[in-house]
């Protein structure tokens, strides 16, 4: 079986797999596409365990990294599930309150990438809580494609609700100086840039390629904005005109980037849709933005 590269891969299998992991296709139909490029040495087992998370070993920061205390909590979301799982995490031997940052899964529920970025941003010097909009369902599965499957059967908005939650519950933590952000990828930049319209005290929100609010709730947002976006993601770059319009009309502080040659999902190292450039980059940016609107 050959080994493959992504230079190996056209960028059409990448769009094939980023309309399947947004329910744009369903499984049988995925593979049936994708088996049009599995060509010579290429077979198709090889291209689908190519495309798809590889979670066994790209962990950042392991789960248990001696600078960090992390663990399960759990918080109420009246508004939303009920009672709402999620993963805690701050530096062991930082004395005195830390900001905080919710981070926002995508649209498969607390995988471990997610649980590795919510460890992420603790070493940084940050409280962080990753909630699991799963939690009223039985929580993350065990894999994405039975994730996205229970994502769909839970209401977008009262998942909103859970993570507004999340932020109440963080602001209020004894390990909180009340400041909080958010950073969010794919479903969870929808949420980021939600939470902006929704949270008048949100400090600031990151969201990693995410759909932009309607003009109505954009017009709304008070909270500094890093937006964050694959300059090959022509399916979420296309509502930016219109949100970049509003923004500017109501002079809400912002900046977006669009990273060359990237797609969406280029900061989630688990996939071949990862660029290291990009994600190093955007990352660095993530934490320098959070330290200025938040520590201050």
């Amino acid at each position: 079986m050959k080994q493959l590269k992504k230079e190996d891969i056209s960028q059409e299998v990448f769009d094939l797999y980023d309309d399947y992991a947004h329910n744009k296709l369903n499984r049988k139909e995925f593979i049936q596409r994708l088996s049009l490029f599995a060509v010579g040495a290429v077979t198709l087992p090889s291209l689908l365990s190519f495309i798809s998370p590889n979670y066994t070993d790209t962990l950042v920061v392991q789960p248990d990294h001696p600078k960090l205390y992390s663990e399960m909590i759990e918080y109420n979301s009246p508004k939303g599930g009920g009672t709402i799982s999620g993963l805690f995490s701050k530096l062991k031997n930082k004395k005195g309150k830390l900001p905080g940052v919710i981070v926002v899964h995508e649209n498969r529920g607390l995988n471990p990438y997610i649980e590795d970025v919510g460890r992420r941003v603790a070493l940084e010097g940050f409280v962080s809580l990753a909630p699991d909009a799963l939690s009223p369902l039985g929580g993350y599965p065990g894999n994405d494609d039975d994730g996205r499957a229970m994502q769909r059967k839970r209401d977008r908005n009262e998942m909103l609700e859970d993570f507004i939650a999340a932020y109440e519950f963080l602001k209020n933590h004894k390990d909180c100086n009340g400041n909080v952000g958010v950073v969010g990828f794919c479903f969870g930049g929808w949420i980021s840039n939600m939470m902006a319209v929704k949270v008048k005290d949100l400090k600031a929100a990151v969201p990693y390629y995410g759909r932009q609010p309607n003009d109505q709730d954009a017009a709304k947002i008070s909270t500094p904005l890093l937006l964050q976006y694959g300059e090959l993601d022509k399916r979420v770059n296309e509502g930016w005109p219109a949100f970049e319009k509003v923004l500017k009309a109501n002079n809400i502080e912002y900046k977006a980037h669009f990273y060359p040659n990237a797609n969406h999902g280029f900061h989630n190292n688990t996939t071949p849709r990862f660029d290291k450039e990009a994600a190093d980059l955007s990352w660095e940016r993530s934490i320098a933005f959070f330290k200025k609107h938040l520590k201050t």
